[in-house]
């Protein structure tokens, strides 16, 4: 089983063995590239790098899938969640159709990777359908419809859906796909350091100096490179794009069925948030996977009543026998509806990130890795332009992009004195946390199964806003800009780049 950055366990994660790299990154090595976060972004992207003739290394500050690959639903769309009306009102009919034939060529990267690498993933075709069961909801399918055609996607109306869930309008979209994600990435890590790539696993950058070369530190020592890419979901430290991508967790949950009915394609209803289903066999055993109850981070004070309510929904429709996983993971929605790919906006320099892909992770990122080979290549492709990040104006005296913001967070406490007050005034039970005021000041507790506490200062190292208990993955949550904490403080999610405060409390 992989690590990953929750305390529920996906199916993924239980699925896939931890991934031993065989080249290590060496610190005294000037690297062409190096990029940043060992998800699908990052390795999809090494990948492409080095087979261009780049010397690339991977920096990932856990393990490789450590984040949203490892608690994705990996569904691969050409279908996205900002839909193709939207786009063609933000971004023009041309940029609609150019998102089209990017996401179709994403997915033929996918398809060719596992060809080429022969990799055993359970990647299977499908088509995804979408249905109403309103009048409202039907109005909106019609628009849906109707710009999903004019980008050129096989799209058709059809009375019938993979469900047995009574719906007024429904919609096939032929050329989708699904796969075990964990395991691809895993592949395509092997496949990158074949061709002389590195990796180092465990490897947190602390901060980085644009000099020429660009120097990052880290937790492993300080690395050089000619270039530097971010693939961590959200770039570390301060920047413009915590303007621009809004934090959200969603639900999924990995059932088995009495009935064995298990539905073949990819299905949304159209709620706000909307459910998704498919189905998955892993290591010969089918699953159901279904997502929803999307919100924003730290913003639902009982996420224990997420899966509650997922629960219900799926029940009300499946002849449930067993639930077999439930997890929650993170994404980050672009405010105008488009990720943002490219060089980092107010940064001069060889600095490139790949954020902002809302709820079509697995799609994006192999956009993302060839958009950034044309960067780095000089190829002349309408894509740069499309996802350009610079494409909006940054705020005047915004702090732009990483920076050692030491001073931002003052150190609360040294030290608690009082245990018993403490625990009295929370009032915890074992698994629980809380923010509790003693003193004057704020404190995240928390109560371990064994009935130790942990004690944190709650301002979160980002931007100063206090982090809220997540009772389901057992974290600290940040509501302004995503950045997560384990119980002890440490950095899950960013782009906080530094722990929480640690506060010792005397026996």
């Amino acid at each position: 089983m992989i690590a990953r950055d929750g305390a529920n366990i996906s199916l993924w994660q239980d699925s896939s063995s931890p991934y031993q790299p065989k080249n290590v990154a060496d610190k005294d090595k000037e690297y062409d590239v190096i990029i940043v976060g060992g998800g699908i972004t990052g390795v999809s992207t090494g990948l492409l790098l080095q087979k261009a003739g780049y010397q690339t290394a991977i920096l990932e500050a856990a393990t490789l899938c450590f984040g949203t690959t490892g608690g994705t639903t990996a569904h691969l769309n050409t279908l996205m969640d900002t839909p193709y009306s939207t786009i063609t009102k933000n971004f023009s009919q041309e940029g609609a159709e150019l998102v089209a034939k990017a996401a179709r060529e994403a997915l033929e990267f996918i398809q060719s990777n596992i060809d080429e690498y022969s990799i055993d993933c359970g990647y299977e075709a499908a088509s995804a359908f979408m249905f109403s069961q309103t009048k409202e909801q039907t109005e909106e399918l019609d628009e849906i419809g109707r710009s999903t055609l004019a980008v050129g996607l096989d799209i058709d109306d059809v009375d019938e859906i993979p469900l047995k869930i009574p719906f007024k309008k429904a919609l096939e979209i032929r050329g989708q796909a699904k796969f075990h994600p964990v395991r691809y990435v895993h592949a395509l890590a092997k496949a990158f350091e074949d061709l002389g790539g590195s990796i180092a696993q465990h490897c947190r950058v602390e901060s980085v100096d644009n000099t020429e070369p660009i120097r990052i530190k880290t937790s492993l020592g300080d690395f050089v490179a000619g270039t530097l890419i971010y693939a961590t979901h959200i770039p570390p430290g301060v920047s413009i794009l915590d303007t621009r991508c809004a934090p959200y967790r969603t639900y999924a949950m990995a059932v088995t069925l009495k009935d064995n009915s298990y539905p073949q394609g990819l299905i949304y209803d159209m709620y706000d948030p909307y459910h998704y289903y498919r189905t998955q066999e892993i290591d010969g055993r089918q699953y159901l996977i279904v997502g929803g109850e999307d919100h924003k981070t730290a913003h639902e004070e009982n996420t224990a009543a997420c899966f509650l309510r997922l629960e219900s929904h799926i029940r009300s429709h499946f002849e449930v026998d067993t639930v077999a996983y439930h997890w929650s993971s993170q994404y980050f929605e672009p405010v105008d509806g488009l990720p943002y790919i490219g060089h980092m906006p107010g940064q001069p320099g060889n600095i490139l990130v790949a954020t902002g892909f809302g709820g079509n992770g697995m799609t994006y990122s192999s956009i993302a890795a060839q958009v950034i080979k044309s960067i780095l290549t000089e190829d002349d492709s309408l894509y740069i332009k499309l996802f350009d990040p610079n494409r909006f104006k940054p705020i005047a005296g915004f702090t732009n992009f990483v920076k050692e913001n030491f001073d931002v967070v003052k150190k609360m406490v040294g030290k608690l004195t009082d245990k018993a007050k403490l625990e009295e005034l929370a009032g915890l039970a074992p698994g629980e946390g809380r923010l509790v005021r003693y003193d004057g000041h704020s404190i995240a507790m928390y109560k371990d199964d064994k009935g130790k506490i942990h004690a944190l200062n709650p301002v979160c190292t980002h931007m100063k806003c206090d982090v809220a208990w997540n009772g389901t993955e057992k974290s600290w949550d940040c509501p302004c800009h995503g950045a997560r904490y384990d119980i002890d403080g440490k950095v899950l999610t960013g782009p906080a780049d530094r722990d929480l405060e640690k506060i010792d409390i005397v026996e």
